[in-house]
């Protein structure tokens, strides 16, 4: 059976070349590539990327007596007047049928770079405000329904840390704002994280072993089954806010927000 064709956008974020981010980034755009898929890569250091949200973002403001980033970025994206590297990530973006971000754990969360590249693509009217319907179309429906989105995270310390019971927490509840809030909530379908520990001492024996094992599983792209979120709108929140009684009775917290196959 013939491959499938797609478009994939490989977002990654660490200004050293040589680091376990850059390398793993490279991999995947490598083995996709060979699949005969199309690639883009934003790679945002070496870009410069701008990772400030502010007044500059809107140049032709809407409202010049008081900045609302909700207003002034539904204006711009719904009047062409974004800034032009916005809008050349946004196409990026659109046109990709799976997003992989590529970056290293840092404070908890991905580099505050590319944070930044979410702050400012992520457009209302595009990533939220859908269709000018308010929170109607979110958490599994939206604009970027029908892509795929992957993690891959490098995490300097030992995988023990991470374990369920481990001092920094389970590493899938700390990415939880990344995985179900700025991916599913658009409508993106999740797959579960790529992590590699101990990024910090990593020998190059061991770093050629992630490349392979890494390089097998971005193969597979398609194929992964996504994280089981609850979407808003499949009846387990009956007024799209509070889960149904009936719904994961007697927990709370985000293993509630997810249907256990």
């Amino acid at each position: 059976m013939q491959l499938q064709k797609r478009h994939i956008l490989i977002v990654h974020a660490h200004p050293e070349p040589t680091s376990v981010t850059h390398q793993l980034a490279q991999t995947a755009a490598d083995a996709l590539s060979s699949q005969g898929h199309h690639v883009t890569e934003t790679d945002l250091y070496a870009m410069g990327w701008k990772a400030v949200l502010d007044n500059d973002d809107f140049p032709q403001r809407k409202n010049s007596e008081r900045l609302s980033f909700v207003e002034e970025s539904g204006h711009a994206f719904a009047h062409g007047c974004q800034t032009a590297d916005v809008i050349a990530e946004q196409e990026k973006l659109r046109a990709a049928d799976a997003v992989i971000l590529v970056f290293p754990l840092w404070w908890f969360s991905m580099p505050a770079i590319m944070k930044g590249w979410i702050d400012r693509v992520w457009a209302f009217g595009l990533a939220y405000g859908y269709q000018g319907a308010g929170n109607t179309y979110r958490y599994g429906e939206g604009g970027f329904a029908g892509k795929r989105a992957l993690l891959c995270v490098s995490v300097g310390g030992p995988q023990e840390d991470y374990a369920p019971r481990g001092i920094n927490g389970p590493l899938e509840q700390l990415l939880f704002p990344i995985t179900h809030g700025t991916l599913f909530f658009p409508g993106m379908s999740v797959l579960p994280t790529f992590a590699t520990y101990g990024a910090a001492h990593m020998d190059a024996a061991t770093m050629r072993d992630l490349s392979e094992r890494w390089r097998r599983h971005v193969e597979q792209l398609f194929d992964h089954a996504p994280i089981a979120f609850r979407p808003q709108n499949g009846g387990d929140y009956p007024d799209r806010h509070v889960l149904a009684d009936h719904v994961a009775p007697g927990q709370s917290g985000i293993a509630a927000h997810i249907a256990h196959r």
